[in-house]
């Protein structure tokens, strides 16, 4: 018998509408009967569901435009009746269910990420499924983590989930555009993104949401990165949610990484944007890829954009391919005064010392 698990499930607008500008209730209650057998098997699931607009959109009796004041109302009257449709269907199947409403702002300060988790994990131990949506009504771009793929991610991660299964309208990741290409293959198994990977991810698949293949491809970098396998599968396909957690599972399987074991490097993927950005040379690259040691400031070559002490960072290689994530200790004038330079002479020239390194391995995370 298969070990019990943690499954995000993240639906897209595309699958809960059927390519429509209405939600397919008929569809959405198969989808609550395969998590209800999950549950059964002794899993738990947490669902990440899009469709706030496209519910709000469905309420309204005269047309309303796409500018983002409008879908912020829309969300704003969509959201209420999307969770009441989801109550009322795991109702059926005599499933609790509770919403959670989230920004990137929740992910980036480290109380209010652990108050998110410790409330997710809360539900899940009262046997009620979590179902998560970005408060649209609310959310500005500045807070905004964008699309439901990557809020998914970080959902996952939030959850200490085992698999997160992305849901679309495409059967998985493809050589080329299906849509297109009448000789594109699936891609069955993805052990290593790379850029090439990259390249075959387009821009968003319909007009009713916001994420495309790009961002599940995104969504799915963050989560195997803590250690969180991912299925991308077609939505609408017979029991899609009951064959994602078999061996013949259909779509593009992402392998999961080794994750850090400490919860704070797991919060340094899920939460903060970086501010700016640090310059490595090969020796600090192989250093902290292969020893796991810190920043020194000999190993720095720039410093990129405006950052502050304490702000979150990204080391890149001298092809500016991402090494690390860090908390920095110094700001970015300070640090480009002492690049290069051996950690003995940081005090002669910044007239103060916040100790030698200037990202410590145990405020690191790499990529």
């Amino acid at each position: 018998m298969q070990r019990a698990q943690i499954v995000v499930v993240k639906l897209g607008t595309s699958v809960l509408t059927g390519g429509t500008d209405k939600l397919d209730k008929a569809h959405m209650v198969e989808l609550v009967r395969q998590c209800s057998e999950l549950k059964k098997q002794g899993h738990q699931v947490v669902m990440v569901s899009s469709g706030a607009v496209a519910a709000g959109r469905e309420q309204l009796t005269k047309p309303c435009g796409r500018s983002v004041i409008d879908k912020q109302m829309l969300a704003a009257i969509g959201q209420g009746q999307l969770i009441h449709i989801w109550q009322s269907l795991f109702a059926l199947f005599g499933i609790n269910v509770g919403q959670m409403l989230l920004t990137r702002a929740d992910l980036e300060d480290r109380d209010r990420y652990l108050n998110a988790r410790d409330t997710l994990t809360a539900l899940l131990n009262h046997d009620v499924v979590p179902i998560i949506n970005e408060n649209d009504a609310v959310a500005t771009s500045e807070i905004k983590v964008g699309d439901n793929d990557n809020l998914s991610s970080l959902v996952a991660i939030l959850a200490n989930a085992d698999k997160l299964l992305l849901l679309t309208d495409q059967e998985g990741l493809f050589t080329s555009d299906p849509r297109k290409d009448a000789n594109a293959q699936l891609i069955e198994q993805v052990s290593h993104i790379d850029d090439e990977l990259r390249q075959l991810a387009g821009g968003s698949g319909t007009s009713l949401g916001t994420g495309g293949m790009a961002t599940k491809l995104q969504a799915a970098d963050i989560a195997r990165r803590a250690g969180v396998e991912v299925v991308i599968a077609k939505g609408a396909g017979k029991n899609v949610i009951l064959n994602c957690m078999s061996e013949q599972l259909p779509g593009t399987r992402f392998l999961k990484l080794a994750a850090p074991r400490d919860g704070r490097k797991k919060w340094l993927l899920a939460g903060p944007k970086s501010n700016g950005q640090i310059v490595i040379d090969d020796g600090a690259t192989t250093a902290i890829k292969r020893q796991g040691a810190s920043l020194l400031a000999k190993g720095i070559r720039a410093a990129k954009g405006e950052f502050y002490r304490g702000d979150l960072i990204d080391l890149v290689d001298l092809n500016f391919q991402l090494v690390a994530r860090g908390v920095v200790r110094f700001n970015s004038l300070e640090v480009d005064k002492i690049k290069g330079c051996h950690s003995s002479e940081i005090i002669n020239l910044l007239n103060f010392d916040y100790g030698a390194e200037v990202i410590h391995r145990d405020d690191l995370v790499l990529f």
